[in-house]
């Protein structure tokens, strides 16, 4: 165990995960990613995250899915939605991170996070 809060990062593409991972290790997190929303709810039960980052464009289970699933699971997560997809098409969310990601954006997310 490092002492660093865990973020989950939920994302069916191994560069924006790889992108990801990188901003959220330089902003303290460490990273649990799932390539989908399966292998994401499967880990549950062995995850405590303070903040997850969802794709909504994932095989399987759906983003939106898979958003609803983390926020009856842990409450308290900061969620925060990536996507390619329209703003407005988002499910309810503590962040919106449209794609491309640009570093700046997720440093100004993260600063709202409770760790």
């Amino acid at each position: 165990m490092t002492g660093r809060p865990l973020a989950l990062i939920v994302e069916d593409s191994a560069d924006q995960t790889a992108l990801l991972r990188r901003y959220l290790d330089r902003e303290g997190f460490d990273v649990f990613a799932a390539a989908d929303a399966e292998a994401a709810i499967a880990a549950f039960p062995d995850i405590d995250p303070v903040v997850a980052v969802l794709d909504l464009l994932l095989p399987g289970i759906s983003g939106q899915e898979c958003a609803e699933l983390v926020r009856e699971r842990f409450p308290d997560c900061f969620l925060v939605i990536s996507s390619v997809l329209d703003a407005t098409d988002y499910p309810p969310a503590d962040a919106a991170l449209p794609k491309p990601i640009v570093g700046a954006e997720m440093h100004e997310i993260l600063r709202r996070v409770q760790r």
